[in-house]
């Protein structure tokens, strides 16, 4: 049972940032705030969801995205957190499960998601 002043706490900082519905397999554009020095810059970062964890204020998200030569990059991101300057969500994906960890083993044309039709 959580205290009553840290539930409150942690609402509050939940309604101040408007996270829109994703899940695993949809693909998203984040604009993450990086520090350089003294400079600051927004990059983004785009990929597929592979994996939701956790619930209020301590939610994460994985995304994957292949990189330069191939090369496969994943970085977590806490959902509700100050350096995510922005969040689009490009594609939904059409999936069966809630961890898409089997994406880490395939490449090329095998690593598509076939787009959700509504």
């Amino acid at each position: 049972m959580k205290n009553r002043y840290i539930a409150s706490f942690e609402a509050a900082q939940m309604e101040s940032k408007e996270i829109p519905q994703f899940r695993a397999g949809d693909t998203v554009r984040l604009g993450v705030e990086i520090k350089e020095g003294e400079k600051k810059r927004v990059q983004t970062f785009e990929g597929i969801v592979i994996a939701r964890s956790g619930e209020g204020t301590s939610a994460t998200f994985t995304v994957r995205k292949i990189g330069a030569n191939s090369v496969g990059v994943e970085r977590i991101f806490p959902l509700y957190s100050d350096s995510l300057k922005s969040f689009d969500v490009v594609r939904r994906g059409k999936v069966r499960r809630a961890k898409l960890h089997y994406l880490r083993g395939l490449t090329g044309k095998a690593a598509r998601i076939k787009e959700l039709k509504k």
